[in-house]
């Protein structure tokens, strides 16, 4: 079979498009035909190597996939060959034409979502619930403001806010990134590429401030977001790639609460959690993957690449 193989860390030119060998499920794992794969912005970390833990060498890098069960190993009861599913973890690494999961890392996945979004689920909207309704504790009638919405996290952060009621703000950095916001029903889009556009939020919330902040760059903005946070507010930070000087006194002021989270920290009873919720609104359609660029599989490279560049627009996928 194809795989992506890291063998050592760097830039993105490191992952290599070669032939690996087949694998077998094992007892209680699932061996899947992937039709479509998620790119996360911390794998890329992981390859270059700047990710706190640090995977043996080599490696195939991926987490979130779409596909077909081809395999059940021993002891497996909730899946067949045929069944069409998606993952939140992987044994083998997901950049790849086949991948080992666990029973307990692969879920099924509504006819009504094509291979490609069910590939955009496993960490995004994990991220994004776990963000809002078990760190922020959202209440429906809250305002939340997710400073960079037009990412695969940011899409699902704003369909499940969206969904428990909550007042939404947003911002995006291209014309086409803040028609998609309004596309997704958020009625306050703010430019973050603006001057002063930080600003506008306590105009929008009668000066109130956000109750929540989302905050995708935290070294670029969370010494702005404390100065639009509503009292006992909460801030969760879920991407950072830097150090940040902020003004403490802003945390004492409003009984602030920042907090950050990884999602790797989730215990399995967690994540059961989360992904039993998400298939509901999957089925009803409340819930629906944006994807906004496909590459295949052997462009590894440039997905790692467009994925780091301003401007997120959607989930992006690798094709096999």
């Amino acid at each position: 079979m194809k795989a992506i193989r890291i063998y050592e860390q760097g830039e993105p030119e490191v992952m290599k498009y070669e032939d690996t060998k087949d694998l077998t499920p094992g007892a209680g794992q699932v061996l899947i035909r992937v039709k479509a794969a998620g790119v996360n912005p911390v794998e890329t970390y992981i390859r270059s190597g700047s990710y706190a833990v640090k995977p043996a060498l080599p490696f195939t890098a991926g987490t979130d996939a779409g596909g077909v069960v081809e395999e059940t190993g021993e002891g497996v009861s909730s899946f067949k060959p045929g069944d069409r599913i998606y993952t939140s973890g992987s044994i083998s690494g997901t950049y790849a034409e086949y991948v080992l999961c666990r029973e307990t890392d692969v879920h099924q996945l509504p006819p009504n979502v094509s291979f490609e979004q069910g590939a955009a689920l496993g960490i995004p909207y994990a991220t994004a619930y776990n963000a809002l309704f078990r760190k922020a504790q959202a209440r429906t009638g809250e305002i939340v403001f997710i400073h960079g919405g037009t990412g695969g996290v940011g899409i699902a952060g704003i369909q499940l806010a969206r969904n428990a009621g909550l007042t939404i703000i947003a911002t995006g950095g291209t014309e086409k990134g803040q028609a998609l916001l309004s596309k997704q029903g958020v009625k306050h889009v703010l430019n973050h590429n603006s001057p002063n556009y930080i600003e506008k939020i306590k105009d929008i919330t009668g000066n109130h401030g956000a109750d929540i902040i989302i905050e995708m760059l935290a070294n670029a903005n969370l010494a702005s977001d404390l100065t639009v946070l509503a009292r006992f507010g909460r801030i969760v930070i879920i991407g950072s790639r830097g150090n940040v000087q902020i003004n403490p006194r802003l945390i004492m002021m409003n009984e602030a609460v920042i907090t950050g989270m990884v999602i790797f920290n989730l215990s399995e009873a967690e994540l059961k959690i989360i992904y039993t919720a998400l298939i509901d609104g999957l089925s009803k359609e409340t819930l629906k993957p944006v994807i906004g660029k496909q590459f295949s599989l052997k462009e590894a490279p440039l997905a790692h690449k467009t994925i780091m560049e301003p401007g997120a627009y959607g989930k992006i996928v690798l094709i096999p």
